[in-house]
């Protein structure tokens, strides 16, 4: 039985572990979450995690509003990503209140994209909350958190790629670059980080350096960068050496297990 007492905080839950991480750091202070789970990206799995839990197909904006409101949610976060290829797909039937939100964008970047729905949120009296104001201890800290440090050429690549990282983020196309020997190999656009990691691999062969980077002007309130065991197994297959993120304004998921997983893989680690 949850406490009234509660303060409820609604939780619209993408894929991966970013929602279960959140869920795990907001029942701990607290809070009686109420989890609202995409069809084909949530984990049934949250369920386990969360006070209350129910799906919604891409593209059901009145009804997650619905829902919310019915638990008197008044805040919310996003956490975890939905799968971008929606975006395409001719099977994604938007509702009336979606389909009023898309036909006034100005274009169908992410950003655009969330902060629309951050604007009718509010509308409908809900604050979308920063997604990392329960997650500070999770954010990566400064240095070189691996066993192995990068070589002079990988920090040459670190600096080479941060720039190009910073100008992609700038115009909203994605937060990582994959680069060898000052050569850009691959740009993350809306097939997401593991799969740049992998065509950038293909290309670099062995020995690319991953750079991953907030935006110049990242709004925490979505696309948090996020890396976790799965990015450090998808470098080791890619056979990539170095991975860069900036400390402090990326979230690590399950530290232990990636810093772990990248010794024993030769990869280095590094914030800066």
């Amino acid at each position: 039985m949850v406490s009234a007492n509660l303060k409820t905080i609604g939780l619209i839950a993408g894929n991966r572990q970013f929602p279960f991480l959140f869920a795990r750091a907001a029942r701990d202070q607290g809070y009686k979450i109420v989890a609202a789970a995409i069809v084909g990206d949530t984990s049934p799995l949250l369920f386990f995690s969360v006070d209350k839990l129910q799906y919604f197909k891409v593209g059901e904006l009145k009804r997650l509003f619905e829902y919310f409101r019915g638990e008197s949610v008044t805040e919310v976060i996003m956490a975890g990503q939905v799968n971008q290829d929606n975006l395409f797909n001719p099977a994604v039937k938007l509702d009336q209140e979606f389909q009023a939100l898309s036909d006034a964008l100005r274009d169908r970047k992410a950003d655009t994209i969330f902060t629309a729905v951050a604007d009718r949120l509010k509308e409908e009296g809900m604050t979308l909350l920063d997604s990392t104001f329960l997650l500070k201890k999770y954010l990566a800290p400064r240095g070189t958190l691996t066993k192995r440090a990068p070589s002079l050429i990988e920090l040459q690549d670190i600096e080479f790629g941060l720039t190009i990282a910073k100008l992609m983020g700038g115009i909203d196309i994605g937060q990582t670059v994959v680069v060898k020997e000052k050569a850009i190999v691959a740009i993350e656009a809306m097939e997401g980080t593991d799969n740049a990691i992998t065509r950038g691999g293909v290309i670099a062969r062995e020995g690319a350096v991953v750079v991953k980077t907030s935006k110049p002007k990242q709004d925490n309130r979505f696309d948090v960068p996020v890396i976790g065991p799965k990015t450090i197994q998808t470098m080791a297959q890619a056979k990539a050496a170095c991975l860069a993120i900036e400390a402090g304004k990326t979230l690590i998921i399950d530290r232990e297990k990636t810093i772990s997983l990248a010794n024993k893989a030769g990869i280095c680690i590094v914030a800066a």
